[in-house]
């Protein structure tokens, strides 16, 4: 027969499952598995990028001085600050704290959205010089590199968004809320990791 003692926690399973909750991991398997996939599919971009240069060195650096490295700093420093905010978002969540979280995922999704601005702008710029994917090879990866972050970016803003609106609106944060914020944030820092090895591999080594 079991006693009341029995069924207080001792400290020993409190240190279990501390222990336990350290090594949970964020975000839902089915996030792990597209942001492996997504992964592997940009490796193999840059290793064909890093191959077809090799091949054609000065047609790549010549195409490379084309290229608008103020607006590339610019935003590589919008996805820095986004996803801190993010971070700051998620730390807030977990304590409970909805409105802190909601305000710091709008400061994401704005600096989210400044991104897609400027890339948009360099896009233009580059239509007004006859500049496309079909100019030479460097431009081809250029547009392929690009162009599919950019798109992850488009896809990220308006959840960044959904998750400030939902956060503002909830009274209690759930576990499940929690949840579902990691593989959010596990999404935006992969398209910021992206964007941190597209923008010195294509506008900066020479």
């Amino acid at each position: 027969m079991s006693t009341y003692e029995d069924n207080i926690p001792t400290v020993k399973d409190n240190k279990a499952a501390d222990k336990a909750q350290e090594k949970h991991m964020p975000g839902d398997e089915m996030i792990w598995l597209f942001l492996l996939g997504d992964m592997a599919c940009f490796s193999l971009f840059f290793c064909m990028f890093a191959y077809y240069r090799l091949d054609e060195i000065e047609l790549f650096r010549q195409s490379q001085a084309q290229l608008d490295v103020n607006i590339g700093s610019i935003n590589t420093l919008f996805l820095l600050c986004s996803s801190w905010l993010v971070v700051m978002a998620l730390k807030a969540a977990r304590k409970g704290l909805a409105k802190y979280a909601s305000f710091s995922m709008a400061g994401a999704a704005l600096f989210g959205t400044g991104f897609v601005i400027l890339k948009t702008i360099e896009y233009q710029h580059k239509a007004a010089l006859d500049i496309d994917y079909l100019s030479n090879n460097f431009y081809v990866f250029y547009y392929i590199l690009t162009g599919m972050h950019y798109f992850h970016v488009v896809i990220g803003v308006p959840l960044l968004i959904y998750y400030a609106v939902s956060l503002y609106r909830s009274k209690n944060i759930s576990q499940t809320d929690v949840d579902n914020l990691e593989s959010g944030a596990l999404y935006w820092h992969m398209v910021d990791l992206l964007w941190i090895i597209i923008f010195p591999l294509v506008y900066l080594i020479p």
